[in-house]
């Protein structure tokens, strides 16, 4: 019987916009953005700032170097927050409604200080932060540790003492839900950006 529901952010709690982000960075005037970035997994400058590694304040001082002009805080942080396309109602709905029914709701996300800033405040939706809605959120940046490695899947099933076959992970990436899926948990991975707050009870019967 599944108990526990662990959900990915960008693609399904949120509406991913990685073009929109890619084209953001790029008007800072990092004309190669797209390589380092990725709608699941950031790599260089991006990624060490994802993984706990640097501060945003360091991020921001090594991309201004690379840009060839001072960039703001302000700049770099609607830049990240490109990635943030919609955030469907019917996705915060489902969220509640789970909670309601006693299932134990956490959130285990690759992401970066600004987002989890955002995530954390009244402005996540309409003067409620992502908080409200789910039981525990846990972040790349803040475990130093990334998806898809096992480690990061491993220090939440352990914080929150789920077993993993009782335990259901839902990710719109394939190589998240392969490691989860290794480590024994119940695997749910909808097409980014997709519905799947109907599917998600084929999985919960």
């Amino acid at each position: 019987m599944i108990k526990n529901l662990i959900f990915d952010m960008g693609g399904v709690v949120f509406s991913l916009g990685y073009e929109q982000a890619v084209r953001r960075f790029e008007d800072l005037g990092v004309h190669d953005a797209r390589i380092f970035m990725d709608p699941a997994e950031q790599k260089g400058l991006y990624g060490r700032l994802e993984g706990g590694l640097i501060t945003c304040e360091e991020f921001r001082s090594e991309l201004s170097t690379i840009v060839g002009r001072e960039l703001t805080h302000a700049e770099c942080e609607y830049a990240w927050k490109g990635f943030i396309l919609d955030l469907p109602q019917r996705n915060l709905d489902k969220l509640l409604e789970l909670k309601s029914r006693g299932y134990r709701m956490v959130l285990l996300s690759n992401t970066n200080p600004y987002i989890t800033a955002w995530a954390h405040s009244k402005d996540f939706n309409n003067g409620r932060p992502m908080d409200d809605y789910l039981d525990h959120l846990y972040f790349s940046c803040d475990l130093k540790l990334m998806k898809p490695g096992e480690e990061i899947f491993l220090r939440v099933l352990d914080a929150e003492g789920f077993k993993p076959e009782e335990s259901l992970f839902i990710d719109d990436s394939q190589r998240n839900c392969a490691t989860a899926a290794k480590l024994g948990l119940k695997t749910l991975c909808p097409e980014g950006n997709s519905d799947w707050t109907g599917v998600i009870e084929e999985y919960l019967k």
